[in-house]
């Protein structure tokens, strides 16, 4: 298939990292003004595991290439864009270190549970499951919103991750807002932030 057939819309955010700036806004506003029939082109030094589950939810399915020690390529694919897909299929068949995540219609391995476990009252979760506590203090954007993302997405609904971050994480409750996670932000004396969320 040649170029001509996909409408490719890249972005790097690299050169943002490297200034030590949250790429988050970008990412998600340029996704915003995507069409379904084009392909989304992210470069990146790591693999954007949070972010392929936040675009798999809104119905992108993406392949993670590592062209470098520290240049990750991540191709989006809406499942309504079935030229588009066939590309993404010749990428993963010619790929050499190529990881693949499947389309939002089919359900995240890393959240599925057990039958039995499913059939478990979503309120008594809290109760059966200890929190995962996270301390994102000292670290450098956008690793704070990653790990709690990451986190959130090895949750079953109902679960709880507490979160204490150097301030009040502002991308991080857009995107909780969005992903429907109920949250309560708690301000600490010393200007930290302590953040309580729910997977929806």
């Amino acid at each position: 298939m040649s170029p001509s057939d996909v409408h490719i819309v890249e972005l790097d955010v690299r050169p943002h990292l490297s200034k030590k700036l949250e790429p988050f806004q970008l990412i998600m506003d340029t996704v915003k003004g995507l069409q379904h029939e084009d392909v989304f082109v992210l470069h990146a030094p790591f693999k954007p595991t949070p972010l392929l589950g936040i675009l798999k939810m809104k119905g992108y399915s993406s392949t993670s290439e590592r062209k470098g020690s520290d240049h990750w390529v991540t191709t989006f694919v809406h499942k309504k864009n079935k030229t588009g897909a066939k590309t993404l299929s010749a990428i993963v068949l010619s790929g050499s270190e190529v990881d693949s995540e499947p389309g939002s219609d089919e359900e995240s391995a890393s959240c599925k549970g057990h039958p039995e476990e499913q059939a478990v009252a979503f309120e008594n979760f809290e109760s059966l499951q200890a929190p995962t506590i996270l301390d994102n203090r000292g670290l450098e954007p956008p690793q704070p919103m990653m790990r709690t993302l990451a986190a959130l997405e090895r949750c079953k609904p109902g679960e709880v991750v507490l979160i204490h971050n150097d301030r009040v994480p502002v991308f991080l409750v857009e995107e909780l807002n969005n992903l429907g996670c109920p949250f309560t932000v708690e301000d600490q004396d010393d200007g930290t932030a302590k953040v309580r969320i729910e997977k929806g």
